[in-house]
Order: C-alpha cells, then sequence, then structure tokens
C-alpha cells in the first residue's frame, strides 16, 4: 500500500471558519476522513499541518525519503520561503504544491511561489478537490516509475 502525506502550512487549521467566501466552510478534518475513505484500497494518507516553518520543514525532511508522495499546501510561506523549497529540493518523494483558492486572481503578492520550480506540479482554484487530484497524480506517478 502507497503512503502520502499531506502537509498543511499556516492558518489551514482555521478552514471552515477562515473567510468562507474563499476558503469555503468545510473543516479540512472532515474532508480528510472522506478523502481517506476514497482512497482506502490504494494508499494510507497521513495528515500534519503547522502554523511554524521549522515544524514543516522537520516535516518533510522526516517523511520525504520514504513515503511515496506529499500533498503541501503551505499557505503564506509559499510566497515567503526559500527555507521551505530548500527542503523540497533535498528530498526524493514527489512534491505536489496545492493552494485551495485561485492563488492567481488574488493580491499580486500571492502570484509568485517560491515553491513551484521544485515541485512536481501546482494545483490552484480546485478548492479543497485540489488535494485529491494532487493524490490522483501522485498514484499514477508512482504507478509509472520502476520499483526503488
Amino acid at each position: 500500500m502507497k503512503e502520502f502525506h499531506i502537509i498543511n502550512g499556516p492558518n489551514l487549521n482555521l478552514l471552515g471558519k477562515r473567510e468562507p467566501s474563499i476558503y469555503g466552510t468545510a473543516t479540512f478534518e472532515d474532508f480528510l476522513q472522506a478523502l481517506q475513505a476514497q482512497f482506502a484500497d490504494i494508499a494510507h494518507i497521513e495528515y500534519f499541518q503547522s502554523n511554524h516553518e521549522g515544524a514543516l520543514i522537520d516535516k518533510i525532511q522526516e517523511v520525504g525519503f520514504s513515503c511515496d508522495g506529499i500533498v503541501l499546501n503551505a499557505g503564506g510561506y509559499t510566497h515567503t520561503s526559500i527555507a521551505l523549497r530548500d527542503a523540497i529540493s533535498a528530498i526524493i518523494s514527489p512534491v505536489v504544491e496545492v493552494h485551495i483558492s485561485n492563488v492567481y486572481a488574488r493580491e499580486e503578492f500571492r502570484h509568485h511561489s517560491y515553491l513551484s520550480a521544485v515541485c512536481k506540479g501546482v494545483i490552484a482554484g480546485m478548492g479543497l478537490h485540489g488535494y485529491t487530484f494532487a493524490l490522483q497524480y501522485l498514484h499514477l506517478h508512482h504507478k509509472l516509475l520502476p520499483a526503488k
């Protein structure tokens, strides 16, 4: 069975409460249960969230040499963190960058990501479904790779 990790950054613990017109009213925990059920036959999905940059880096380093893929929503650190970029560059597990909102339809400072160039791909503006699409890609990507 494959092992995927979803890592969420700052303020994503407030989903369901924070700016519902942008992020919706569902909590991530409720969505995660449905996601885990959807992928139950093919993957084990672990979840981690932190508002602290160092904790996100520690988690990426912890799982990034052994899991089959990481779905990363770094929140505001996407636009500011070279340290997260370096952590992604250092690991061997593929990473897909996800944004719930369409960052390109928002403030200009959100249009630049330090992470995109070192990720396998970017999904933005698809709401929570972006996580599903990222996991589907990682599942397909893993099937196409030769055995380690």
